[in-house]
């Protein structure tokens, strides 16, 4: 980790131009966190890495070195750069591997399908809605020793330090509307959904004034799903809703009833309100 801060505690574009009251020195991950951090990251080869505040490089180089990865270091010490550069030449990887002297508040993040960092606790708040806003949905976000406040992990892992992940949500808060062709005939379901990060809940609304509760709501990157007790036949039932979010739309398949008695249905829905 290498991290410059100012009385503000933030980052600059250029170490040449900082002028800083004191630095943060530069703290090497062990090899038994950087192995964590990879597993939890569950790396693969089609992944792009971007390591926030790389350091010598080894989390980048690693995931480059044992899982195929291609991706980019960002540190503000130049020296730090040089050495990540000369790792990744002996190490083999630097086709595969690059790093920039840059400023991460500056930085573009929108590449990364992974993102590593081992930055201060005020550092990883400062970030938080760019990594929440300009990252897709489905981004694994993974921090050694810090987490992000009330942005709860969707993991977390302890061998020797504490690993941290998220998985980035999509922006499913609103009222959605979707049509069902169930036995009994076509329902349509106005469905409104409460947000804070990946956590949801809510309810649908359909007929007369009719309520249902969304129940075992998940969202997990950019697959959702929840539960609807549908009531349009003579004994109740489940409609067990499965899909995938794509800006104002979401769609995908219900299953409904169990066992023998098992449909399989096709949904989407469209955003009607909330935000994009």
């Amino acid at each position: 980790m290498r991290v410059f801060v100012a009385a503000a505690v933030c980052l600059v574009s250029s170490a040449a131009h900082a002028q800083f009251p004191f630095d943060v020195p530069f703290v090497p991950t062990p090899p038994v966190v950087v192995e964590e951090i990879l597993r939890l990251a569950n790396v693969v080869p089609d992944d792009f890495v971007m390591d926030l505040g790389s350091g010598d490089g080894r989390i980048l180089i690693a995931a480059a070195r044992k899982f195929g990865a291609r991706g980019i270091g960002v540190d503000l010490d130049p020296d730090r750069i040089e050495e990540s550069l000369y790792s990744a030449q002996l190490q083999g990887v630097s086709d595969r591997v690059e790093f920039q002297q840059a400023d991460l508040f500056k930085f573009d993040f929108s590449r990364a399908t992974v993102v590593t960092m081992y930055l201060l606790p005020s550092v990883n708040m400062k970030l938080r809605p760019r990594l929440l806003r300009e990252l897709k949905p489905g981004t694994r976000i993974v921090s050694h020793d810090f987490d992000m406040e009330d942005w709860q992990p969707d993991q977390k892992s302890t061998v020797r330090k504490n690993v941290f992940l998220w998985i980035v949500p999509a922006r499913v808060e609103g009222r959605w509307r979707t049509t069902v062709v169930l036995p009994a005939g076509e329902r349509s379901y106005d469905i409104e959904i409460r947000q804070k990060f990946q956590e949801i809940d809510g309810l649908a609304r359909y007929g007369d004034r009719k309520v249902a509760g969304l129940w075992n709501p998940r969202l997990r990157g950019d697959r959702v799903s929840f539960v609807i007790v549908d009531d349009s036949g003579s004994l109740d039932t489940n409609l067990y809703f499965e899909g995938r979010v794509s800006r104002d739309a979401m769609e995908g398949t219900i299953q409904r009833g169990i066992g023998r008695d098992q449909q399989q249905l096709s949904w989407r829905a469209t955003r009607v309100t909330g935000a994009n």
